[in-house]
């Protein structure tokens, strides 16, 4: 399939990120000829301003709605706006900028509706018990579970542009329990991270980010985990009667 390149943004979710959103924005436009939209998650710097110099087109939220609520506000957008393709970045300069053609593949060859760029040998044992345990609690087998650096097909936007979505706190498993309850296909591609420029992990950086973390995440997985036993139980059901 031909890139159509009008068709994507990317979506930068940033907060008091002036020391690199600038950098970042002008490498993807450098590399490629799409839109960028930055949502400024109630910057008390000039990380709107930076942006908007650097080319990207900026959404300035009155109050911080963290994360998840910054890229959904963006998705909303894409949704709105007709686009096909949307992947998120972080404004830190962690992700390869090149990595953006790795995960327009698979999408654009119709092997799924959501590519991961992964890179799970990253991160602290903290993070990496983490992933373990939701591993195990949500049943999903994939590597990286908290990577900001993903591609969603238009499918995918719909989905997590509705209210449904809005419900959640975080990027990472929520979502991924959504997408995988909606029956999307997703996989991951390799890809490099590098260490971050400014600042630090909304979630790996106190014991209290974390611990809010586990338990919010904790109760979805086990959710999840309910909702597919319950579905196993119904279907059992359903073929001793068909028997």
């Amino acid at each position: 399939m031909t890139i159509m390149y009008d068709s994507i943004i990317i979506l930068i979710p940033a907060k008091n990120e002036v020391n690199t959103v600038g950098q970042v924005v002008a490498q993807i436009i450098q590399r490629f000829p799409v839109t960028v939209m930055v949502i400024d998650d109630a910057s008390t710097d000039q990380t709107a301003q930076v942006a908007r110099t650097a080319g990207a087109k900026v959404l300035s939220l009155s109050c911080s709605l963290g994360a998840w609520g910054a890229i959904q506000t963006g998705l909303r957008y894409a949704s709105t706006h007709n686009f096909q393709i949307a992947i998120t970045m972080d404004a830190d300069g962690q992700h390869e900028i090149d990595a953006i053609s790795d995960l327009l593949a698979p999408i654009l060859a119709g092997q799924s509706e959501v590519v991961i760029g992964a890179c799970p040998q990253r991160g602290s044992l903290l993070r990496h018990f983490a992933w373990s345990l939701f591993r195990k609690l949500s049943g999903l087998v994939l590597e990286d579970l908290t990577s900001g650096l993903r591609a969603y097909s238009r499918p995918a936007i719909t989905l997590l542009a509705s209210p449904v979505a809005t419900l959640l706190e975080y990027q990472d498993l929520g979502v991924l329990i959504l997408l995988h309850q909606a029956g999307l296909r997703v996989q991951e591609v390799p890809t490099l991270m590098y260490p971050r420029r400014n600042g630090h992990s909304r979630i790996f950086n106190t014991w209290w980010a974390v611990g809010n973390y586990m338990l919010h995440t904790g109760i979805l997985c086990l959710a999840h985990q309910s909702k597919r036993v319950h579905q196993i139980t119904k279907t059992n059901k359903l073929t001793k009667v068909a028997k």
